[in-house]
């Protein structure tokens, strides 16, 4: 066992830059893995796991545990299938791969509720982003957190226009980043503000 464990980390090791140069980011990964496993499933022919040796499934995971934005679930449900047999190396790309990456997204979610600076629009999606489906949890760490943490944005820089003590500077520059993108917002409220 240490012996293939040794090889799998050398071989890791070797094909860890190819990896993460030919591999897409986690959640895509994640997301088409998913959608491979439920086309394939809803066609009737299997999963495309099901072919694959011992040694293809292996670098397979081993990709998963390469990529630097994998979570904390996936890291450990991937060294558990690589620690166990072909089947736990099936079980872990068909299923538990997704399942990992959920149980990551809702403590990702969940960190971002129990942050103090989250404002009210962050902690509204972020609770209807935590009751939905897994979908809904990584669409919301993929565009919806932005969106929400936008909204936020606008009200904290409108009640900043709303102050009678504040310069003609700081007006005409709060009044630019309400006319941008949610990035100008951010950048105001974080630097912006104190600059004029």
């Amino acid at each position: 066992m240490r012996a293939n464990r040794a090889a799998l980390a050398l071989a890791v090791g070797a094909l860890t830059p190819a990896l993460l140069l030919a591999s897409p980011s986690f959640a895509a990964t994640a997301t088409t893995a998913a959608s491979a496993t439920a086309a394939s499933t809803a066609a009737g022919d299997g999963s495309p796991y099901d072919t694959m040796t011992e040694d293809e499934l292996r670098i397979a995971v081993a990709r998963v545990l390469a990529d630097e934005s994998a979570g904390k679930a996936v890291r450990r449900e991937a060294q558990e299938a690589l620690d166990g047999t072909v089947d736990d190396l099936r079980a872990f790309l068909k299923t538990g791969l997704a399942l990992a990456q959920d149980e990551d997204n809702s403590v990702a979610i969940a960190r971002l509720l129990a942050d103090p600076g989250s404002g009210k629009a962050v902690r509204r999606e972020a609770g209807k982003a935590l009751d939905g489906t897994a979908a809904d949890r990584a669409a919301f760490l993929a565009t919806g957190y932005r969106l929400a943490r936008a909204e936020d944005d606008r009200v904290a820089v409108a009640r900043i226009l709303a102050r009678t003590d504040i310069s003609a500077a700081l007006r005409a520059a709060a009044s630019a980043a309400l006319d941008g993108t949610p990035e100008d917002l951010r950048y105001f409220l974080e630097v912006g503000q104190y600059e004029v």
